[in-house]
């Protein structure tokens, strides 16, 4: 099986090439359009900020070989926001998959800090992605930006208010918190993507 990982210019996609490397898998890290699109899978991970990672895509028609993928897509952190309509970080347009505007936490209480950062429960988990979930595990965020609840809303997170913690809509899954650094619990998410 071949897993593409899209290569640009965000951080923590090297997380995600050692998580596949620890399940036996040897992912293609590229940037390469023929090659994201021959893939099986694609994953499209990372951390950083939302313009300027929009700029870098778009540089190199990476959004458009993006929307129109095929196969499963998998968007983890930035990569699930960037999948969506718009994000306030930056106030960029973004690919466009998920119908849902990226906005900011706004906390209003001296104890809610931001960016979130740590382990929280996901809850009403609908979707393959969560095969043998039995609702309520625990995965890692570091994020000051949230997807709303919304039709394509497949996890529900709670930090200052409910949001989406994963996202899906035909060929393409996203999650914001980060399975390849979620223990077994993440683990388990990469696995059933990889099986889908």
């Amino acid at each position: 099986m071949n897993i593409a990982i899209v290569k640009y210019n965000a951080g923590n996609i090297y997380s995600v090439v050692n998580a596949l490397r620890r399940m036996g898998i040897e992912p293609d890290l590229t940037d390469d359009i023929e090659r994201l699109t021959a893939a099986d899978k694609v994953i499209f991970p990372g951390q950083g900020e939302a313009r300027s990672a929009m700029e870098y895509l778009k540089a190199r028609r990476l959004d458009e070989v993006i929307r129109n993928l095929r196969q499963p897509v998998f968007g983890i952190c930035v990569g699930q926001q960037l999948l969506c309509r718009h994000s306030e970080e930056g106030d960029v347009d973004c690919i466009g998959i998920f119908d849902a505007d990226v906005r900011r936490f706004q906390p209003s209480r001296h104890e809610e800090k931001v960016p979130a950062m740590g382990w929280n429960q996901i809850t009403n988990t609908k979707s393959p992605l969560f095969k043998a979930f039995k609702g309520g595990e625990y995965v890692y965020f570091v994020h000051s930006y949230y997807v709303p609840l919304c039709a394509e809303t497949i996890a529900t997170a709670d930090y200052i208010l409910p949001y989406s913690a994963a996202l899906a809509k035909d060929n393409f899954f996203a999650t914001q918190f980060h399975p390849e650094k979620s223990g077994s619990v993440g683990e388990r998410i990469l696995r059933n993507f990889i099986d889908l």
